[in-house]
C-alpha cells in the first residue's frame, strides 16, 4: 500500500519524452516544500488515499499507454519496490521523477532527476539519472545546474526548464546559458501550454 493522490492519463510535457502518452502515478507526500510546485496538496503525507498495485494495474488496463510515471510528491518518500515489480512484470515501462532526496527504491526503466537545492540529492541517485532537469528561476540556477551536471554520468541527458513564472524574464539568459553549454537542451512545460494536468 502508498499513498496516493491522484492517477491521470496524460502527455508527458517535460524532457526527453516530452508529447508521449502517459499514466501518471502521483503520490502523496513530499517536505521540500519548493515555493514553485505545482501541487503544494501532494506535500501532506496524510492526505493520500492507500492504494495497492492490484488497484493501479486495474487502473492503467483501461488505459492505452505503456508509460507509467511516478511523480509527486515526492515518491521516493516510499518504498515503491513491490509496487513497481508489480507494475513493471506486468508489461509497462516505469518511470520516476524525483528530487533525489530520498534512498532509491526499486528498479526503473527511466529516472528524471530534478534536485533541489534546499534537499540536495543523495549521492547514489545520480549514476542511475537517464535525465537531469534544472528548474531556473533565477541565475544562480546556472550555477547549480553546472556544479550537478559534474555529479551525473556523461550519457545522462540535460535539460534546463524555466520555472513558468520566470520564463519571460529569465528567457534570453536560459538561450545564452545553452549557448555557452551544448551539452545542454531546452525544456518547457508543453502540458502548461495545453492547459492540460
Amino acid at each position: 500500500m502508498i499513498p496516493i493522490k491522484e492517477t491521470f492519463l496524460s502527455i508527458q510535457g517535460e524532457g526527453w519524452y516530452a508529447g508521449q502518452s502517459a499514466f501518471f502515478i502521483r503520490t502523496q507526500g513530499c517536505d521540500i516544500g519548493c515555493h514553485w510546485c505545482d501541487e503544494p496538496k501532494s506535500w501532506d503525507l496524510d492526505a493520500g488515499i492507500n492504494t495497492t498495485a492490484d488497484d493501479l494495474l486495474d487502473q492503467l488496463s483501461k488505459s492505452n499507454s505503456n508509460i507509467v510515471i511516478f511523480t509527486g510528491g515526492e515518491p521516493l518518500m516510499h518504498d515503491l519496490s513491490q509496487v513497481v515489480h508489480q507494475i513493471s512484470s506486468a508489461g509497462y515501462q516505469v518511470h520516476l521523477e524525483t528530487s533525489g532526496a530520498y534512498p532509491l527504491s526499486a528498479n526503473w526503466d527511466w529516472v528524471t532527476l530534478s534536485p533541489k537545492k534546499i534537499k540536495p540529492p543523495l549521492n547514489d541517485i545520480y549514476a542511475i539519472a537517464s535525465e537531469l532537469k534544472i528548474i531556473i528561476y533565477n541565475n544562480h540556477d546556472f550555477i547549480w545546474a553546472l556544479d550537478q551536471e559534474k555529479k551525473v554520468s556523461s550519457s545522462c541527458l540535460l535539460y534546463i526548464q524555466p520555472e513558468w513564472s520566470k520564463l519571460d524574464i529569465m528567457k534570453s539568459e536560459i538561450i545564452d546559458f545553452i549557448a555557452s553549454n551544448p551539452r545542454w537542451k531546452l525544456s518547457l512545460q508543453m502540458h502548461k501550454y495545453l492547459n492540460i494536468q
